[in-house]
């Protein structure tokens, strides 16, 4: 028996966007054509939703999709795009509906957003804590204020600040609410090893966690880091042997102490690719309990 070593199996897909920086779904286009910047009415898991195409139709290994995928139902029309927009001022007004009625409550939550779903079946208020709420009452209110589904959803301090937008230490709009899709995971060692500040407040977002752009560099500095000498390591270099006291990584210079008989000592700014590695520094060794 032959096994078959072709082209992985392809399935054809439209991918929609429902926020202006969400995630982009795909969905299956039932003969439907849709290109980039079409909006279209699609069928989701919590009822029908309006949606902007971010792929037109396109074919994808099957091994990318979670199935099974839901259909794209039809390209907006005219009635679709006013439907929305009445969507988009229902929202407001249930978000200040909402407020009040948390205010009545007495509940320690902030609200952050309101989102109906296209078909109205569902109403959902996004808000944050900073611990558990017992909301079973407040939704009982809103389930009879506003005669649909309520659901509440908490979201972290990154959602919130994805949400509700702002301007970053860098003077520029946050990543995150303008074109980031997805957070990426940001370590401490992402900035050690960019040699930035381990002061917090240098390092720390409006959000709190680390900023989402320790990690645009990271794998360049990774890579970079790998083909240069570590500080501390023994290198020859055209002018004797020395010691590497500073390096710059992205350029890949270093900056190497010499000393000559005399004892002077006399520092060299030298390319990397100008001297050889004779030792490396030796690992610190741990901290004894």
């Amino acid at each position: 028996m032959h096994q078959n070593f072709g082209a992985p199996e392809k399935t054809e897909i439209i991918g929609v966007r429902f926020r202006d920086t969400g995630k982009v779904y795909y969905f299956s286009p039932q003969g439907i054509t849709a290109k980039e910047g079409d909006h279209v009415v699609v069928e989701t898991a919590r009822g029908l939703e309006f949606g902007e195409v971010m792929i037109g139709n396109k074919q994808v290994p099957t091994s990318e999709i979670v199935p099974p995928l839901r259909p794209v139902l039809r390209i907006a029309n005219q009635n679709d795009f006013e439907r929305h927009e009445a969507n988009i001022a229902l929202e407001k007004n249930a978000f200040d509906i909402c407020l009040q009625k948390i205010r009545d409550h007495k509940l320690e939550m902030k609200l952050i957003d309101a989102e109906y779903t296209f078909d109205n079946n569902k109403l959902l208020f996004y808000f944050s804590a900073e611990g558990r709420v017992d909301f079973r009452e407040l939704v009982k209110d809103l389930a009879s204020v506003f005669r649909t589904r309520i659901e509440l959803r908490q979201i972290g301090i990154r959602d919130e600040a994805k949400m509700m937008g702002g301007i970053g230490v860098c003077g520029r709009p946050f990543c995150c609410s303008t074109f980031l899709s997805d957070f990426a995971q940001v370590s401490i060692k992402m900035a050690k090893e960019q040699n930035l500040s381990l002061n917090s407040a240098k390092i720390s977002g409006t959000c709190g966690r680390l900023m989402c752009c320790l990690n645009y560099e990271y794998q360049t500095y990774e890579e970079e880091l790998r083909l240069t000498p570590p500080v501390g390591s023994r290198v020859k270099t055209p002018d004797g042997a020395g010691t590497v006291t500073e390096i710059t990584p992205l350029t890949g210079m270093l900056k190497v102490s010499l000393t000559d008989k005399q004892g002077n000592v006399t520092f060299r700014q030298i390319h990397r690719d100008e001297v050889t590695v004779l030792k490396m520094p030796e690992k610190k060794s741990q901290e004894k309990k």
